[in-house]
């Protein structure tokens, strides 16, 4: 194996994860404007906000990994050259987005024995009811475009879908100003607000895409329109159910871990959940920069296997976990050497400030191992393998990390913890552990699966 060759599938891998990591970097970018805008409103539409997004989020995670399915089948598919099996697999997943969608208007259209659990004030309540009631009316146009993404992004062409999620952040900003504020002629609405802009670009992000595919000649070949009307089919959605529920699963495994951490370490103090709450954040946007080499990794991958070459889908899997490594541990060294302007760029308060440094200690840490078991993960999922990774997100993250956090940070049980380790540094250490052990489980298992995949 040359260098060339190896400089080849790398430079291939970083084509494709450049525009995918723009683009939920805009995404993630969303959440930002509207906190920022509605913190200017009031603090009531604020935690309407905290309150309505963390239940949408909730349910809109689990769908999306469901419609992540795609990703490995149509990348097969493509390797394979079967592009009428692409159009025929694009057309099922529509019905699956509408009964998926079915399920999570129901959800957000009756939100109150969620909201109930929060305990709000009742105009909070009220605030966080109507937002979530309008975004019922974006989630078929999430969900539509969801599967969009994921059709370019498994056929390795994922700059429009950034351009399209860069244009959304850009319209975003004046859309909720005029919804949120009010103007030309309409009301201020505050929280809600951003509803409404969400929704309305939402559609029209649907709407763009849905035109690309009709009227671009390099979508012609697969056939998705000019067939008629075609009917829900239950081997190719069972097909979708199979691999879509365990990633949909291990989705809601990853945000809920991190939901309830901070649930635990709000028991610590204000100063505390500050400090954990800005290494959380910064964590959450690194994440991004693995999650996009792994994205671009399993689409390559999964060209490969359904290309019947197993050594070249091999290959590109190593090439993709050495370039997350590389990656990460670059990333990781400049974290531990800039983590005072990081955190002084997030506050001036030096009770938070002392809080948070120490936490960015494990995140420089644990760099190398969140990109080793993500981009694997992804390389799993390419090989159709989702089982086993989904159980073993629950036993690390949960088990592991959760249940470990909360016997050290918290110490329930009065255990000799030393204080390095203590309070939310107890749930950070935990957590790093976590994902020592989701990299070697997946690494291990990855390795199984190859083998199998070359003797087959």
């Amino acid at each position: 194996m040359t260098v060339q060759q190896h400089s080849n599938r790398t430079l291939r891998i970083v084509s494709l994860a450049w525009p995918i990591l723009l683009g939920q970097m805009a995404v993630i970018a969303n959440s930002v404007v509207d906190t920022m805008m509605v913190s200017r409103f009031s603090v009531t539409d604020l935690g309407a906000l905290a309150v309505g997004a963390s239940i949408y989020v909730s349910v809109f995670v689990g769908m999306n990994g469901v419609l992540q399915a795609l990703s490995p089948v149509v990348g097969q598919l493509v390797g394979a050259r079967n592009f009428a099996g692409i159009g025929q697999e694009i057309r099922q997943a529509v019905w699956l987005a509408l009964f998926l969608s079915l399920v999570g208007c129901l959800v957000l259209l009756f939100p109150q024995p969620l909201l109930a659990l929060a305990n709000a004030s009742p105009d909070l309540t009220a605030k966080a009811t109507q937002y979530l009631r309008t975004l019922a009316l974006a989630l078929p146009a999430t969900l539509g475009f969801v599967i969009y993404g994921a059709l370019n992004n498994a056929m390795a062409r994922p700059k429009m879908v950034m351009a399209i999620h860069v244009s959304a952040l850009l319209l975003k900003i004046p859309l909720n100003a005029l919804f949120i504020f009010g103007g030309l002629g309409l009301p201020a609405l505050g929280g809600p607000g951003c509803a409404i802009a969400t929704t309305l670009i939402a559609w029209l992000a649907l709407a763009t895409g849905w035109l690309i595919l009709r009227h671009h000649p390099f979508y012609q070949i697969l056939g998705l329109f000019g067939s008629g009307f075609v009917r829900p089919q239950w081997s190719a959605m069972k097909e979708l159910l199979r691999i879509g529920l365990p990633i949909g699963l291990s989705f809601f495994i990853e945000v809920t871990s991190f939901t309830f951490i901070a649930l635990f370490v709000a028991r610590l103090g204000d100063m505390v959940v500050a400090g954990h709450q800005i290494t959380a954040n910064f964590a959450t946007l690194l994440y991004m920069l693995p999650l996009s080499i792994a994205n671009a990794t399993g689409t390559l991958v999964a060209q490969a296997i359904g290309a019947q070459d197993q050594h070249e889908a091999q290959r590109i899997g190593h090439a993709g976990i050495r370039l997350a490594v590389i990656v990460a541990v670059s990333v990781g060294l400049i974290i531990w050497l800039a983590r005072d302007s990081i955190v002084r760029a997030y506050t001036p308060d030096e009770t938070v400030v002392a809080v948070a440094l120490p936490l960015f200690l494990f995140i420089g840490f644990y760099q190398l191992f969140d990109a080793i078991q993500v981009t694997t993960s992804y390389i799993l999922r390419a090989y159709k393998v989702v089982l086993f990774p989904t159980i073993l997100y629950a036993a690390a993250l949960w088990c592991v990390g959760l249940g470990g956090g909360i016997s050290i940070g918290l110490n329930p049980f009065g255990l000799p913890v030393p204080t390095m380790i203590s309070g939310a540094a107890g749930f950070w250490f935990s957590n790093s552990i976590s994902l020592v052990l989701l990299a070697c489980g997946m690494l291990w298992h990855l390795r199984r699966v190859q083998r199998k995949a070359r003797c087959d």
